[in-house]
C-alpha cells in the first residue's frame, strides 16, 4: 500500500504543533520552511486536516494552524483518512465472474472470494494498528534533542519575521 507524501507531511506538522505547545497559530509558511516543502501544497494537506477536525485554521496575518483537539485524541488513522480519504485500499472488482466464471450460476458468488476476504482482513489490521497510535505518542517518543532543536528553530523563525 502506498500513501501520498501528504500523510507524512500532515503527521509531522501535527507532531510539531504538539512540541511547540503554545496557543499561537503557526503559519503554513513556517511549517513548510521547517521541512523545505512547498507552502501551497502543504496548505492543501493541512486544510484537509481542518475539514476533518484535526487542525484549526486562523486566517490573517497572524493566522496559521493549531491542533483542534488534544493530541491524545488524534490517531494516525485519523490523519491518514483525512489526507487519503476513507476508501478501502483494495477494491474487489469480482473478476472471478468474468471469463471462465461468467457462465457459473449466481449462487456461486454469494460469499466473497478468498482474496477479497484476506485483503480486507489485512487492511482492517492495518487500520486498527494506526487507530491505536496517537500523535501524542509519536511526539512523546521523539528524542528530546530533536524536540528542542525544533523549538529553537521555530522560536528563531517567529522572532525574525
Amino acid at each position: 500500500m502506498r500513501m501520498s507524501e501528504g500523510v507524512e507531511w500532515g503527521l509531522h506538522c501535527c507532531v510539531i504543533l504538539v512540541w511547540l505547545g503554545d496557543d499561537r497559530p503557526v503559519p503554513t509558511a513556517k511549517l513548510a520552511a521547517s521541512f523545505d516543502l512547498p507552502p501551497a501544497y502543504l496548505n492543501k494537506r493541512l486544510q484537509a486536516l481542518v475539514r476533518a477536525g484535526i487542525l484549526h485554521s486562523t486566517p490573517g496575518a497572524r493566522g496559521g494552524f493549531q491542533l483542534a483537539r488534544p493530541p491524545e485524541k488524534i490517531s494516525l488513522m485519523d490523519v491518514v483518512a483525512a489526507i487519503e480519504g476513507p476508501e478501502e485500499a483494495f477494491r474487489c472488482a469480482e473478476i472471478r465472474r468474468q471469463g471462465a466464471g461468467a457462465e457459473a450460476p449466481a449462487s456461486t458468488y454469494r460469499a466473497p472470494c478468498g482474496i477479497a476476504t484476506a485483503m480486507r482482513r489485512a487492511e482492517l489490521a492495518w487500520r486498527r494498528e494506526l487507530a491505536k497510535q496517537t500523535v501524542a505518542g509519536i511526539a512523546a517518543n521523539t528524542p528530546e534533542s530533536v524536540v528542542e532543536r525544533t523549538r529553537r528553530w521555530f522560536a528563531t523563525e517567529r522572532t525574525s519575521h
